[in-house]
Parts: structure tokens; C-alpha cells; sequence
């Protein structure tokens, strides 16, 4: 993409650096906890796929909306840091694929303490006149093995 003028009418950001803000707005809700930033993330329609590492898939926004919810009431911190991260733009549909290296507390973490993770993530957007709106997560769980690094097939 070229460094011309966007559909916003500002200049010097691509269509990929666009998307990468709206992938970057999924992890800020998420870190935030805060449901107002995850719902307008989310596309609402048609229906909105979301599959957390190890979990089924959640169908539907008010499904998704629900589960964000109780989420956001048993997680008292995360933070994630991205890598590998790579996009692709198909006119009116994108996504992102990334490796989340998370850290959080609470259920499943030592007392007074954070527990650690990795997942790969996809993330597809499709493009609305509000922008670019996330339209399926999906993180899988990358399990190690002895301390070695494994590498997803």
C-alpha cells in the first residue's frame, strides 16, 4: 500500500498500519478489562466467532458480550505482549496473526504472584463504515516441552 491519503482522508498510514490499530484496540480493552472498549471492537453482525485457548467457540455478540463479561470480573490483570505479528489486507476483510506471550493473575496463578502463558492468535477484521471491526478471534494454547521452544506447524 502506498502512503496516500486514507478513506479517513488522513495521509501517511496504510491500510495494514489502519488494521494493526484496530488489532491493537482488542488488546487494550482486553488488558483494561473494560466491556464499553471490547463492544465497540467487536463487529456485531453477521455473528462474531470468539474461541479462547483450550475453550469452545462463543457465537453471537450478546454471547460474546456475556462471556467478555465474566472474563473481565475473574481476570484482575493481564497484560499481553505481541509478537510475530502479521497482517494481510483482502479488500473489505483482514486479519492479524500474532503470538500473545501473556502474563495475569488470579484463577490459576500462584498466590501473590502471575502466572505466564503463550497462545497464537488469528484475529479477522472486516471493514464497516465505522472502520475496521473485529469479526473472529481465535488464540490456541502453545505448549512447551521442557523449557525448549516449540514452533507452530
Amino acid at each position: 500500500m502506498t502512503d496516500g491519503p486514507r478513506q479517513d482522508g488522513t495521509r501517511g498510514a496504510t491500510v495494514q498500519d489502519v488494521v494493526l490499530t484496530a488489532n491493537t484496540a482488542f488488546y487494550n480493552a482486553f488488558e483494561a478489562g473494560d466491556l464499553d472498549l471490547m463492544a465497540a471492537v467487536w463487529l456485531p453482525e453477521p455473528d462474531p466467532v470468539c474461541i479462547h485457548p483450550g475453550n469452545a467457540a462463543i457465537s453471537g455478540y450478546a454471547e460474546l458480550m456475556r462471556a467478555w463479561a465474566m472474563i473481565f470480573a475473574n481476570t484482575p490483570y493481564i497484560q499481553f505482549f505481541l509478537t510475530d505479528v502479521q497482517v494481510r489486507v483482502d479488500e473489505d476483510v483482514a486479519y492479524v496473526t500474532c503470538t500473545e506471550n501473556v502474563l495475569s493473575s488470579g484463577e490459576g496463578a500462584p498466590e501473590d504472584g502471575f502466572a505466564g502463558g503463550k497462545a497464537l492468535a488469528t484475529n479477522v477484521f472486516r471493514r464497516t463504515s465505522s472502520g475496521w471491526r473485529l469479526w473472529i478471534h481465535h488464540a490456541s494454547p502453545v505448549l512447551s516441552s521442557g523449557g525448549q521452544s516449540e514452533e507452530a506447524e
